[in-house]
């Protein structure tokens, strides 16, 4: 007669003894690639499981996938350190961990003053078999109309509010960084007292003031680390499945 399966308990936390830390359900973890030429696995942890003698541990996980694991592939506005928290489960061996590692909220990994190699971010779900994201709409920013990445400086209009990419206002970033105040082409293309009117003479922390002008004028730089991205006066845009890719909706390739 078949012998039945050893039972299995359930446990609240096991310390791993190659890196001498201790981990728990809701953990997020650097796991061993099959091949070392690539990048460490992330994943959260879902369960721990061991033998009746505390052995053979195994972790039950959810996969992050990478931009580049996705079935569309990297976007530019995706960060270098941006995963999507995927529906693919699995079980591995304790064994393959090799650091534990932290998963940020977008919004909060837009406020570190500094990024370790262990800080990452997630702003997004992603169904592994469809290639859907959601959320499936995603503010966008610049003439380029593409999401925020928190890898790009961005500087942003006094007048109408909206964020540009120094590429994409025909300036580098050292230029940027130079700058006193910012005006795109069409609050330029506006009455010069009706803008003036319509910029606030109140300076606050994250404010330069411009000495040349009657009034004081905002300047903000939009970076990680430096300044949060606030609303943006545009409507969000439909973050396309791979497989529609339509750049009227969203136009990835001009940033």
């Amino acid at each position: 007669m078949a012998k039945g399966k050893a039972p299995r308990r359930t446990l609240d936390s096991y310390t791993l003894r190659n890196i001498n830390k201790t981990i728990k359900a809701g953990d997020c973890v650097l796991m061993r690639p099959a091949e070392r030429s690539k990048p460490q696995y992330v994943a959260r942890i879902e369960r721990i499981e061991a033998d009746a003698r505390g052995g053979n541990v195994k972790v039950h996980v959810r996969w992050y996938y990478r931009p580049e694991e996705s079935i569309g592939g990297r976007r530019q506005f995706h960060g270098s350190k941006e995963v999507f928290l995927s529906d693919h489960y699995d079980v591995q061996s304790a064994d393959t961990i090799e650091a534990k590692c932290t998963v940020h909220s977008f919004k909060s990994y837009t406020k570190l003053d500094a990024v370790g190699n262990d800080d990452f971010f997630c702003r997004f779900e992603y169904n592994s078999a469809t290639g859907a994201f959601n959320p499936d709409r995603v503010a966008v920013y610049c003439k380029c109309e593409m999401p925020y990445n928190p890898d790009d400086l961005m500087v942003q209009c006094e007048g109408c509010s909206d964020w540009f990419h120094p590429a994409c206002i025909e300036m580098t970033a050292e230029e940027v960084k130079l700058l006193d105040h910012y005006f795109c082409e069409t609050c330029l293309s506006e009455d010069p007292k009706k803008l003036q009117n319509s910029l606030a003479s109140s300076v606050d922390l994250d404010t330069k003031t411009c000495s040349d002008y009657t009034s004081k004028f905002k300047f903000r730089i939009l970076y990680r680390g430096l300044l949060k991205p606030k609303s943006s006066p545009r409507d969000s845009k439909l973050l396309l499945k791979p497989e529609n890719d339509d750049p009227a909706d969203i136009n990835y390739s001009n940033c």
